[in-house]
């Protein structure tokens, strides 16, 4: 996989490179300080990844992230918590607050890897199928994986596909998270942000920015909210 830096601070630019070098094989094949040079570059270079800081000059990372190429994902890099929630509903892979950690920029690294990687050729093949109250089948690799509903810990949603994650697995199937949202049992299942549903039944606990399930924070949006914490304290 290839990258690419896009931070209006030229210090942070090459401070990102050192440890994208450092954590991983990713090769950086460009360095911007603005979204519209970065923008430019796209339109004759693929990137696989794009780490991306927030507050630029001109057009914001926000702004830029809606308008990148399909195919190429992003992690954002910012010293601003509160755009986390909407870094979500672009459907970035992750969200670094700067200083940057270099383990914490290593398991994104890993995130982003293990989706393109989920997202190949192969991958845009699995299906999901069966309408059992009980269970659905995901089609992953050539096979029929029966999945129970009650395993299942949250959905994530990612451009057009969406991730399923069980305690033990991690399947993705093409078929956008509404449409997946109709196919589970309403009474367990709620919708806690643009890109993720959650399991009930799995929630350990949240607050007023998110849905903590084991050791994964969930964003909770704003519209989300009253639905949800009507549905959790009646289950």
């Amino acid at each position: 996989m290839n990258c690419i830096i896009i931070d209006d601070e030229p210090l942070a630019r090459d401070e990102m490179e050192s440890l994208i070098r450092e954590v991983s094989t990713l090769e950086v094949t460009g360095k911007f300080s603005n979204a519209n040079s970065a923008m430019e570059f796209l339109k004759t270079h693929q990137a696989d990844l794009l780490f991306l800081d927030i507050q630029m000059p001109g057009l914001t990372g926000l702004e830029f992230a809606s308008h990148i190429p399909k195919e190429s994902l992003v992690i954002f890099t910012t010293a601003y918590p509160q755009y986390a929630l909407k870094s979500y509903e672009l459907d970035a892979i992750d969200y670094l607050l700067k200083p940057i950690d270099k383990l914490r920029l290593e398991k994104a690294i890993r995130k982003a890897t293990l989706y393109k990687k989920m997202l190949s050729d192969a991958a845009l093949q699995n299906t999901v199928e069966g309408n059992n109250s009980d269970y659905l089948f995901i089609k992953a690799d050539r096979r029929y994986h029966k999945v129970k509903f009650r395993d299942i810990l949250y959905i994530e949603g990612l451009k057009d596909y969406t991730m399923i994650f069980t305690p033990h697995q991690k399947l993705i199937t093409a078929l956008n998270l509404k449409n997946i949202h109709l196919k589970m049992p309403s009474e367990s299942f709620i919708r806690v942000s643009k890109s993720f549903i959650v399991n009930l039944e799995h929630v350990d606990s949240f607050d007023n920015h998110n849905v903590y399930i084991a050791n994964t924070a969930i964003p909770l949006g704003d519209i989300y909210r009253n639905d949800f914490l009507d549905r959790y304290w009646n289950i």
